[in-house]
């Protein structure tokens, strides 16, 4: 299969409980759900942490319950890394990846590159090329229109009563171009506001810039 390239963003943050959701769902009889979406209501609010393979046009989703950090979205590629990837693609060496400018794994989180190195390619020995999305080119990250797009469709008019329904809904996702989505439960509890220094992570990481926007493109080397 060669090399993975994967498309990686966080989808908009949902509530759990009994709350009407976007959209029109056919049915014998309406869903009953609350007249309002009060959060002290909720059993609590996902963050839906989305991997889209360019070259197989599968999926993964990994449900976060606690802050969408960049740990969570390092934690949500190695989920896939591990349970899937090295099945699918037996001989990584390296792998891209493609995401937005900001969010959890945003150009200027420094977290994010420390994450990649520590829980990624210095524990598996694969090199990772980022390229980041400049701000307002979200719409170009194929995440967006080839996966979380037919979830959203796919789930409209459906309360999202617990997390096992919001998983199931994910998992029936399809496409007629073979859309396949894996769903994963990550409850972990994340720690929000820590602060990491961009020249001591960039010291203590093994980054490669490139020449060409190196902001935005760059490689955290094994």
């Amino acid at each position: 299969m060669g090399q993975p390239i994967i498309s990686v963003d966080t989808k908009k943050k949902e509530m759990i409980g009994n709350f009407s959701n976007k959209g029109r769902k056919y049915d014998k009889e309406a869903e009953k759900t609350m007249d309002h979406d009060f959060l002290s209501n909720a059993i609590g609010k996902i963050s839906p942490y989305g991997i889209y393979e360019k070259l197989t046009g599968k999926g993964t989703v990994v449900l976060g319950i606690s802050r969408d950090t960049p740990e969570f979205a390092v934690d949500a590629i190695e989920t896939w890394l591990s349970v899937i990837a090295f099945k699918r693609y037996p001989d990584i060496q390296k792998m891209l990846i493609l995401c937005d400018s900001g969010g959890s794994n945003g150009y200027r989180k420094h977290g994010w590159k420390f994450f990649l190195y520590t829980k990624l390619s210095s524990i598996y020995g694969i090199d990772i090329q980022v390229c980041h999305y400049p701000s307002g080119a979200s719409k170009w990250n194929p995440i967006e229109h080839r996966m979380f797009s037919h979830i959203s469709k796919n789930w409209e008019g459906v309360p999202l009563r617990s997390h096992e329904v919001a998983m199931n809904y994910i998992e029936s996702t399809t496409t007629t171009k073979g859309l396949a989505i894996q769903a994963f439960l990550n409850e972990k509890e994340y720690q929000s506001g820590m602060t990491f220094n961009k020249s001591e992570v960039e010291n203590a990481i093994n980054m490669k810039r490139d020449e060409i926007l190196p902001d935005w493109n760059y490689s955290i080397l094994s």
